[in-house]
């Protein structure tokens, strides 16, 4: 007997399913207590296997939804985890669409390590007004989780964090907007042979949390064709809120192409322009999640890279012998940068990276690529180990990711607070001197300059590489914001090639700043 083609594609639907749940039941037991280091054990397990992906197709009404369609699809904060508890933190799901497709298995973890697999139930989302039934779509899985906890205030519990898509997650602080974002781990992002490897978080294990507590501690499964890892966060939300990672990755043996670059603790933020690199025909003066990459090296000097949009992709190392933080910073907070009244980019956090024992020797690698609008994520920072592990050889390390708001890291002594280029006015009789040359106007402010008197003998301590030659460079007192002034004026001497800069300012034998490092472009890449 033929069947309809509708009912048979429901039951090859269901059989799918089957198959995925019967899949999805056989992660190792727990039976003597989850936690960190058995996480580990099942992370090298699967490192020495090759990659299985257990992912089951979206049922075809769930496929059709539009962006608009999914956004409809809302889980029911009544039934957030933990909440009938009344616990500080509670758990909401997000539902598997066209733009998450992949499952993510996410378990709780209950006194003495037990393990309940938290199931997909469609009883926890209202469809709005989708024409779709779900009872017939079995446990799909959850696209990712958000996390709750009263952090503006005690009346209502806020958004503190999300994790959604390959490995990403993202937290807030005190009176913060969601802005950048931090992943896991990242793959070939640049150098290798083929395209970027994005790994993803499989599954999750949520530790219940205390009455009262004010951290939440929860372990993720990362999962790629050349990686496995096995993460421990700690969230502790405030002012500035803390995301503290521990992981143990693993690269899998006979996997293929071997892999170039390994990202750790990668960054991915959004900068379309800013006062170095302004936009005439958009009234708002700068639009960016982040303007600066801040590196702090072992040996203490302190490095800012402006951001830009560049007009093909663009990469820049920075190595050292040690690292003591890096981040990609939201640095100018006032409203009037921006006057953004919707997306309110002064509200944006950095994000700060602050390695817990020593990574030893690498780079910070920064790549930029070309973005037409605001709604792509063209930044990426990461830091590189000078040395990959071997096949099933652990690759162990730890940070601290602060979320910072207003009161964020920054340099002892003084730091770059704008960066602009061009010249002002020029007399005509004048422009033959400066054709062919660039020129940087930077502000800084600190303490240490905060403490000079206003006519101290500050000077900038400029260098360019070899196809760049400095012929000027001033430091002088800005009396309408009390800080510190430098102009820098620069001629590439092949203008088809890049030229790096660095500069600082200096008074006597004392650095007042950090440095300040800078790439001229070619002006068809810029």
């Amino acid at each position: 007997m033929l069947r309809p083609p509708a009912l048979s594609l429901l039951l090859s639907w269901r059989l799918v399913c089957a198959i995925g749940l019967a899949l999805s039941a056989l992660p190792p037991a727990w039976a003597q207590g989850f936690d960190f280091d058995r996480l580990t054990q099942l992370a090298r397990q699967r490192a020495q296997a090759p990659h299985n992906d257990p992912s089951t197709p979206l049922p075809p009404a769930l496929a059709a939804l539009d962006y608009d369609g999914l956004r409809d699809i809302r889980f029911r904060p009544g039934r957030a985890l933990w909440r009938d508890a009344g616990l500080p933190f509670e758990a909401m799901f997000f539902h598997r669409g066209k733009y998450h497709p992949q499952p993510v298995r996410v378990n709780e973890v209950l006194e003495g390590g037990k393990v309940r697999p938290i199931r997909f139930n469609r009883a926890d989302f209202d469809y709005g007004k989708n024409p779709v039934d779900p009872t017939a779509w079995g446990d799909l899985g959850f696209a990712g989780f958000r996390i709750h906890y009263p952090l503006n205030n005690t009346a209502y519990k806020d958004e503190l964090a999300v994790f959604l898509g390959a490995s990403y997650f993202r937290a807030l602080g005190a009176g913060q907007q969601y802005g950048l974002s931090a992943r896991g781990l990242a793959i070939d992002t640049v150098g290798g042979s083929g395209p970027e490897e994005f790994p993803r978080f499989s599954e999750f294990w949520l530790e219940r949390p205390a009455p009262g507590a004010q951290q939440l501690v929860l372990y993720a499964l990362l999962e790629s064709p050349r990686a496995t890892g096995a993460y421990r966060f700690v969230l502790r939300p405030g002012p500035e809120s803390v995301t503290e990672v521990r992981a143990r990755v693993f690269l899998r043996a006979g996997a293929g192409q071997p892999v170039t670059t390994l990202g750790i603790a990668p960054l991915t933020s959004m900068f379309l322009f800013g006062e170095n690199q302004p936009r005439p025909a958009d009234f708002r003066p700068e639009v960016h999640d982040s303007d600066g990459l801040m590196i702090a090296t072992a040996s203490g000097e302190w490095l800012w890279r402006p951001l830009v949009n560049p007009r093909q992709p663009l990469t820049n190392s920075f190595t050292v012998d040690g690292l003591r933080g890096f981040g990609l910073m939201q640095r100018d907070r006032g409203f009037a940068s921006y006057e953004d009244t919707e997306a309110r980019y002064e509200r944006r956090p950095s994000a700060w990276v602050r390695p817990i024992g020593d990574w030893g020797p690498g780079r910070v690698e920064l790549f930029q690529l070309p973005t037409p609008d605001e709604t792509h994520d063209n930044i990426v920072a990461y830091w590189v180990p000078a040395r990959l592990p071997a096949p099933g050889e652990p690759l162990e390390f730890a940070y601290e990711l602060a979320w910072q708001g207003d009161e964020q890291q920054r340099p002892p002594n003084g730091w770059a607070v704008q960066s602009r280029r061009g010249l002002g006015f020029v007399r005509p009789e004048d422009m033959p001197g400066l054709a062919g040359t660039v020129q940087y106007v930077v502000d800084f402010d600190g303490p240490a300059l905060r403490a000079l008197p206003v006519d101290a003998a500050v000077r900038p301590v400029a260098t360019a590489d070899a196809n760049g030659r400095i012929e000027q460079q001033l430091a002088y007192f800005n009396p309408a914001t009390r800080t510190w002034r430098m102009t820098l004026r620069v001629r590439p001497i092949d203008a088809a090639r890049p030229v790096e800069l660095r500069a600082f300012l200096q008074h006597g034998n004392d650095i007042l700043s950090e440095t300040w490092t800078n790439i001229i472009l070619p002006d068809a890449a810029l």
